[in-house]
Order: structure tokens, then sequence, then C-alpha cells
């Protein structure tokens, strides 16, 4: 067993967002920021910005590192980017302005299209169509619900048709 494997897992933590060099078996080294290491075999998951959008992605085996040595830490804007690395764009949050505005858009496209629709919930947050499915904030195709699923299928759609638009 390695002396980086015999670390506990709050020793592994205190290099999360750091930027490494790591000397792995038969002197190879990989450099890039600490994105988590594996509680269990010990394995660092490592990311090198690309500059282009993309990211670099290495894994270095627990087994296999012989030294860890810490070349810098990650300014604020490193860190909001390593922690939003594995998050698709969809997730992103929205101001209630813009839900409510995505909402009622919606809402007036189905009622346009004779679509019967209503708001419902404590806040009128989410919409019911024709009393049969539910389209939860932020009202994208994956954001239906029911229990139908000809008439999930069919509204995902229209909803999937109503965005390419938009």
């Amino acid at each position: 067993m390695t002396q980086w494997q015999r670390k506990t897992p709050l020793e592994w933590l205190t290099f999360i967002n750091k930027e490494v060099k790591v000397v792995a078996a038969e002197k190879h080294t990989y450099e890039g920021w600490v994105l988590t290491v594996d509680p269990v075999s010990a394995n660092i998951l490592l990311a090198n910005p690309l500059g282009n959008g993309k990211v670099q992605i290495s894994a270095v085996f627990g087994h296999a590192v012989q030294d860890v040595e810490v070349l810098s830490e990650a300014d604020e804007t490193m860190k909001e980017k390593l922690a939003h690395l594995f998050v698709p764009e969809e997730s992103q949050t929205y101001s209630q302005e813009e839900l409510e505005s995505k909402k009622n858009s919606l809402k007036n496209w189905l009622e346009k299209n004779h679509i019967p629709v209503k708001e419902q919930g404590e806040s009128q947050t989410t919409l019911c169509v024709a009393g049969v499915l539910t389209i939860d904030p932020p009202y994208r195709p994956e954001d239906c619900s029911s229990s139908n699923e000809i008439i999930l299928s069919r509204i995902q759609g229209l909803i999937q048709g109503y965005l390419a638009v938009q």
C-alpha cells in the first residue's frame, strides 16, 4: 500500500480544487485540478481546461500514485468552473421573473392551440394540461409528468416544437 493510499478521506479532501502534479508508477506525471479522490480506491480525478470551453479529464489510479505536489490553489472563478463541470446547461437557475415569463408564454401558446391548461399549486407555478398532465418549472419536455403515456409523449413533443421556435 502506497503512502497516498494510507491517507484518510479528510486528508484527500484538502487536495480538492487545487492544481497538482502527480507522480505515478514508472515516473509518469500528470498535472491538473483535483476534482475528487475516490475514498475506496484512492483514485484521483483531474481536470485540465483546454481553453475552448472543453475540459480534459484524467484519472490516476490510487495504487500507482507515488507523490502529489500542490502547485496552486483555485480562485473563486476556477472553483465555480470545477463545481459546474458535470452540471448540464439545462439545470441552470432562473429568476422568478424568468420562470413567470416562461410559464405565461407556454400557457398562452398552449391555449392558442386549443389545449386546456390552468395553473395549479400553492404558488401557481405548475401548469396542468387537461387535468391529466403537469408541467413544473422551468417548463421543458422533461418537466412534464402524467400517468397517461400517450398524452405525456404528445405534450412533450409539442413543447419540444414550441421551444425549437423560441
